[in-house]
C-alpha cells in the first residue's frame, strides 16, 4: 500500500471523489486530513478549471487536503487519472497530519511523506493567478471544475 495526498477534485465531496470509492479502480482507505509541510502554489487554470498544485516548493500556502492508503491498481488507475507523467507528475511530499481518521484531535502532529500528484509542465502565466490554500469547486472563487464527461 502507498500513501497519497489528494488535494483537489478528488477529495471527499469534490467532482472526482466517486473515483475513490470505486472498488472495481483498486482500494483507496481514507487516513485523515493533513497539509504540505512546505507552502506551494495551488492554482486553478485552464478553460476547465483544474486546480493544479505547481511543483514550486516555498510560494504560495500550505496546502490543505486528504491523506490515503491505496493498493497498486489504484495507484495505476491514478496514475493515468492523472496523466501521469505529462499532465501532472507524482513525486513524494512532507504532509503534516492534521487529524486522523477516528481521532477526536490530533495527538501531537506528525509528518509523513506521500505520493502527490502536482505538475512541473504547467503555463508561465499560471503563476500569476491566485493562490488557494484549500480547493472546493463550488468555492468563492467562482471557477467550477468541468467534469471530463462535460467537456
Amino acid at each position: 500500500m502507498a500513501r497519497v495526498f489528494v488535494y483537489g477534485t478528488l477529495k471527499k465531496g469534490q467532482p472526482n471523489y466517486k473515483h475513490m470509492i470505486n472498488t472495481a479502480k483498486g482500494i483507496a482507505k481514507y487516513q485523515g486530513r493533513g497539509r504540505t509541510v512546505e507552502k506551494y502554489p495551488l492554482v486553478i487554470a485552464g478553460k476547465y478549471n483544474i486546480p493544479y498544485m505547481l511543483n514550486i516548493p516555498g510560494t504560495g500556502h500550505r496546502v490543505a487536503g486528504e491523506i490515503y492508503t491505496v493498493d497498486d491498481q489504484m495507484l495505476r488507475f491514478l496514475d493515468e487519472f492523472e496523466g501521469c507523467p505529462d499532465m501532472y507528475q507524482r513525486t513524494t511530499m512532507r504532509i503534516e497530519v492534521v487529524e486522523w481518521e477516528g481521532k477526536s484531535s490530533a495527538a501531537g502532529s506528525s509528518v509523513m511523506e506521500c505520493f502527490v500528484y502536482s505538475t512541473t509542465t504547467y503555463q508561465p502565466e499560471w503563476v500569476q493567478l491566485p493562490y488557494h490554500d484549500n480547493y472546493d469547486s463550488s468555492g468563492t472563487h467562482g471557477l467550477s471544475y468541468v467534469l471530463r464527461e462535460s467537456r
